[in-house]
């Protein structure tokens, strides 16, 4: 398809048509141009804006359907009881091991035959 030209253009716009639109524009005046777009303008329905975006909400998981008041909170707190977490989401601390080698001999005693 051809490109409008700039008087297409300028014929077009006025009325809202698009470019692609305003190439069809026939008529040898800026006159005879206008009265083509305001006539293919009567016709034309614009698109409808593309809907948003909208995320819907899904099931929610056990940790906040299921546990508490069903808050995201309630979750939280159901999420750090089962993977024993403190109120910080940290672990506890381990203790310290009594030797830091792991090259030491475990002695073993057995009695018997």
């Amino acid at each position: 398809m051809p490109e409008a030209t700039t008087e297409q253009l300028a014929a077009g716009e006025p009325h809202g048509l698009p470019p692609e639109l305003c190439a069809r524009l026939q008529g040898e005046t800026p006159e005879e141009l206008a009265a083509d777009a305001a006539d293919l303008a009567t016709e034309y329905t614009p698109p409808p804006p593309p809907a948003p975006n909208v995320r819907v909400g899904g099931p929610r998981g056990k940790d906040v359907a299921s546990h508490g008041s069903g808050t995201v909170a309630a979750g939280a707190a159901a999420y750090r009881e089962r993977h024993g977490l403190d109120e910080d989401g940290k672990r506890p601390e381990r203790r310290a091991a009594t030797s830091n080698d792991p090259f030491r001999e475990r002695s073993y005693s057995f009695d018997g035959g």
